[in-house]
């Protein structure tokens, strides 16, 4: 056998894989009559016995050597005398001469599945903690449901437009309907993670990046069912928009970067102004009362279906609008979608710009005129998901934001 360079490197990885993974288990392998079998040179010698195997020129040595380890891994099972006689060291032995195997044939994948590996039989204790004292048995059924209709409906879906939809794609509706439910999942585990107060900041800022409309209507069904907290959560939603303008800033910068040279100033004012607005709301308030989390389901079918209803109807008004009106129809079909989503909207104004065919001016306008179509939108929201209460407290802020970025774009073109 010739032994190259990329063998080397494989039998290093391999080495260093057992060592990691072997580590790891000599620290739990018990005392006494309870000590396991397999410790850091069992694992050491898995691996490089696998990597050994794979770099011999015989094809049927891995398959023996998989063979035996699992035979001796069986063994090991059979005869431990640990009151609990789990299985996980003898998997992970047989796993680490797997790992040794792929060493020589993907050095860099082999050392990703051994550090994957040693981190989950380090995290044993914290894995088991989450499961049984962190989970609750509702979060469970949240979290299966979707994944089965991220898995299993979702491709199940037509990705291609459909003629009576005016050439609309149902999956990019049927995927923001997954988003929905998924940023109404992240908002609980924020809260479980950080706190009432910070949980309900920080998710619904980071929510606001993908989607601040939903960002909206999420909060406000959650102010609904729990009204000591409007404030906070109109606030919360208050720092979405926050990430919209940093969101319509940093689509400018990837599309065209003159234009957001242009955009910069307006854009930074509106953040301030909507920031400002939703800290000095909340300066001086305090969490009334715990959101009930326990027992009560993080997804809201309902909520998620309507949003994505709602934006589906507006795409295809942008459709009809396009094809009936021409240009016309186009610069219509782009406040329409802007009372959808100001992202795509200022998305293509960015598009048209680096294209030559939009003056700066025109650019910082029409970004700020989707922005402000979307706000009157988000308000709407704001008022049919969380009530007069909530929806006033947002409207202020948003209002506070858009008269910043208007002033601060008049105050330039002068």
């Amino acid at each position: 056998m010739h032994l190259d360079e990329p063998h080397v490197v494989g039998f290093a990885v391999a080495l260093g894989a057992g060592l990691l993974i072997g580590t790891e288990r000599e620290r739990h392998k018990g005392q006494a009559a309870d000590r396991e079998a397999a410790g850091l040179r069992s694992f050491t010698v898995a691996a490089l016995s696998g990597a050994i195997a794979q770099a011999l020129p015989s094809s049927g040595l891995v398959v023996v050597g998989a063979c035996l380890v699992a035979g001796l891994s069986l063994v090991a099972f059979v005869k431990s005398r640990s009151a609990d006689p789990g299985m996980t060291t003898e998997l992970a032995l047989f796993t680490t001469f797997l790992i040794g195997v792929l060493a020589i044939i993907s050095p860099a994948l082999a050392a990703g599945c051994a550090a994957g590996l040693a981190l989950l039989l380090a995290a044993k204790e914290r894995l088991h903690r989450f499961a049984t004292e962190l989970l609750s048995q509702q979060e469970l059924h949240d979290g299966l449901l979707l994944a089965g209709l991220v898995l299993i409906v979702l491709p199940l879906i037509p990705a291609g437009p459909i003629g009576w939809l005016n050439g609309i794609a149902p999956r990019p509706l049927a995927a923001l309907v997954v988003l929905i439910l998924a940023l109404q999942t992240s908002g609980q585990v924020a809260l479980r993670a950080l706190g009432v107060r910070a949980g309900l900041l920080v998710g619904g800022f980071v929510s606001g990046f993908v989607s601040s409309t939903a960002t909206v209507a999420s909060l406000g069904s959650r102010a609904k069912a729990e009204p000591a907290q409007v404030t906070l959560l109109a606030c919360a939603a208050v720092l979405s928009a926050v990430a919209t303008w940093l969101q319509a800033l940093i689509m400018s910068v990837a599309l065209a970067p003159s234009a957001a040279a242009a955009l910069a100033p307006a854009a930074l004012a509106g953040a301030v102004g909507a920031g400002a607005a939703g800290l000095m709301a909340l300066r001086g308030t305090q969490t009334q009362a715990p959101i009930a989390l326990a027992g009560r389901s993080a997804l809201r079918l309902g909520e998620a279906f309507a949003v994505a209803a709602l934006l589906g109807a507006v795409a295809i008004g942008v459709g009809y609008a396009q094809r009936f009106w021409g240009d016309l129809g186009l610069k219509v079909g782009v406040a329409l979608a802007a009372i959808g989503d100001a992202h795509a909207p200022v998305a293509s104004l960015a598009a048209l710009h680096a294209a030559g065919t939009l003056a700066d001016e025109d650019f910082v306008r029409g970004a700020l005129l989707a922005v402000s179509i979307n706000s009157v939108t988000r308000v709407a929201v704001a008022f049919v998901s969380g009530g007069p209460s909530y929806a006033w407290r947002f409207a202020l802020a948003l209002a506070t934001s858009v008269a910043a970025a208007w002033a601060s774009a008049c105050s330039i073109g002068r």
